[in-house]
C-alpha cells in the first residue's frame, strides 16, 4: 500500500493544502475505491507468496500475479 507523506502531498497539492479551506475541498474525493482496491491487490500477493511457499504449482501463483495485474488497470485517480 502506498503512503504519503506531508512532502509528497504538499508538490501534489501546493504548499497551503492543510488549510481548511483546502482540506474540504479535498475531504469529498472518496479514498474508499483506492482503499478497497489497494487491499485486494496486497490480499492478493499475500496468497501469492503463500502458494509460492507451500510448493504449489506455478500456474496457481501466477493466478495471483495476472489478478493483481487485472486491478492495475482499474481508472482511479492517480493523484490520490
Amino acid at each position: 500500500m502506498k503512503c504519503r507523506g506531508r512532502e509528497y502531498l504538499r508538490i501534489i497539492y501546493g504548499p497551503e493544502y492543510t488549510a481548511p479551506e483546502h482540506i474540504e475541498r479535498l475531504r469529498p474525493r472518496g479514498l474508499g475505491t483506492k482503499r478497497t482496491l489497494a487491499l485486494r491487490e496486497f490480499a492478493l500477493g499475500l496468497e501469492a507468496l503463500y502458494r509460492f511457499v507451500e510448493r504449489e504449482p506455478l500456474y496457481r501463483v501466477h493466478e495471483c500475479v495476472f489478478g493483481v495485474l487485472a486491478l492495475e488497470t482499474e481508472p482511479v485517480d492517480p493523484r490520490l
